[in-house]
């Protein structure tokens, strides 16, 4: 599969993998604890000092922390098996934080997994794919970029996905979608666009386009 050929967790007398992970957000936190469960060298990287703080706490000991910038980046490509980009910023497009020129660093058969690319990817060389063609090459490093990665597991995701929205469907059922805005603000909060108008600002700025507040 033009991998490392590596096992995350070693053998006896083998190292482990060595796995960094971008955000340690629950997308983060889950691949740490999946990596680590595996026996892996996980390494996660925040900007922000108080999750790192938590996670420190609660994640088991072959779990490290690291403040997370453009250097301390730069450095540990170069010697980490696995990559993983779980990075979120909420209705925008995630920061490009491994660039092209970036990937010449690393060494070949190195895997990156971008679990931002529903919204633009944090890694610049990412593109959307499907679990029919779920990886590419590029400068012999491994893309593993799927737009619906929890579609590999449709039972489990699809009851969860519904045990968290069932209850705004039926909000919006009941009350009609503008009575239930006004009253609930994470729905409001959804709101993308509304007859034409653009009422996230967030995705104006995406897209360069105009700013429309649907609720002032």
């Amino acid at each position: 599969m033009k991998g490392r050929g590596i096992l995350l967790g070693g053998v006896p007398g083998v190292p482990p993998a060595k796995v960094m992970i971008l955000g340690g957000g629950v997308v983060g936190t889950q691949a740490a604890k999946m990596a680590a469960g595996m026996g892996a060298q996980v390494t996660i990287l925040d900007i922000n000092l108080d999750r790192l703080r938590y996670l420190d706490e609660v994640m088991p000991a072959n779990v490290m922390t690291q403040y997370s910038n453009s250097y301390n980046i730069a450095e540990m490509i170069k010697d980490h098996d696995l990559i993983i980009g779980a990075v979120l910023i909420p209705g925008a497009k995630a920061p490009n934080l491994i660039t092209k020129k970036m990937l010449k660093k690393m060494r070949p058969g190195s895997v990156l997994v971008d679990v931002a690319v529903d919204q633009g990817g944090c890694i610049e060389t990412c593109k959307p794919t499907t679990h029919e063609n779920p990886i590419y090459v590029i400068d012999d490093i491994v893309h593993y970029c799927v737009a619906n990665m929890p579609g590999a597991v449709p039972y489990t995701s699809t009851i969860a996905l519904t045990n968290a929205t069932l209850p705004y469907a039926l909000e919006l059922a009941d009350k009609g979608w503008q009575v239930a805005c006004d009253e609930n603000d994470a729905l409001r909060k959804g709101l993308n666009i509304v007859r034409g108008d653009i009422v996230y600002e967030s995705v104006s700025e995406a897209f360069n386009l105009d700013y429309s507040p649907i609720f002032s």
